[in-house]
């Protein structure tokens, strides 16, 4: 098994016995040195704090999996280990996160315009096919063919 996948799998085990799961792992030289970059996240819509990630999940993930990194040592190089969550404006990756988050305010760019526009902003109201259905603060409902976006993410809202 490759150091990565070792990593994931370790990362997998200790998320899913805390009720999370792995949402990304990275791994990037930077300026600092190594930096592997462990995110979580908690099934379900995280539409309120207590649904969310918290800090002390973060804690408790990164002192697990540094315990466990420091036994097996899968790892051919020195780094620092980070454990965060995606974040409330998280990027949105795919047919699952759209129904996942139906009902969250979202902003989508397409590659092509739609309804001769190519940025979006509004509220997710779920899939229909492979059409992503986006309502407008004015009301207006889009359909946003998966295939064409390029970029989104869920907004913040206070």
């Amino acid at each position: 098994m490759q150091p990565l996948e070792q990593l994931r799998a370790i990362a997998e085990r200790v998320a899913a016995s805390r009720g999370l799961e792995i949402w990304q792992i990275q791994s990037r030289r930077e300026a600092v040195g190594h930096v592997v970059r462990v995110f979580i996240d908690r099934p379900g819509p995280s539409a309120t704090p207590e649904e969310s990630v918290s800090i002390e999940d973060c804690e408790q993930v990164n002192r697990e999996i540094s315990t466990i990194l420091d036994v097996e040592d899968p790892l051919p190089f020195a780094f620092t280990l980070e454990v965060s969550s995606p974040g409330l404006d998280r990027p949105l990756r795919g047919a699952a996160d759209y129904v996942r988050f139906t009902g969250r305010l979202a902003k989508i760019v397409v590659r092509e315009a739609v309804d001769n526009q190519k940025a979006f902003e509004g509220r997710l109201r779920g899939l229909e096919q492979e059409d992503v259905l986006l309502e407008a603060p004015n009301g207006r409902m889009h359909r946003l063919p998966m295939g064409l976006i390029s970029r989104a993410r869920l907004d913040v809202e206070f």
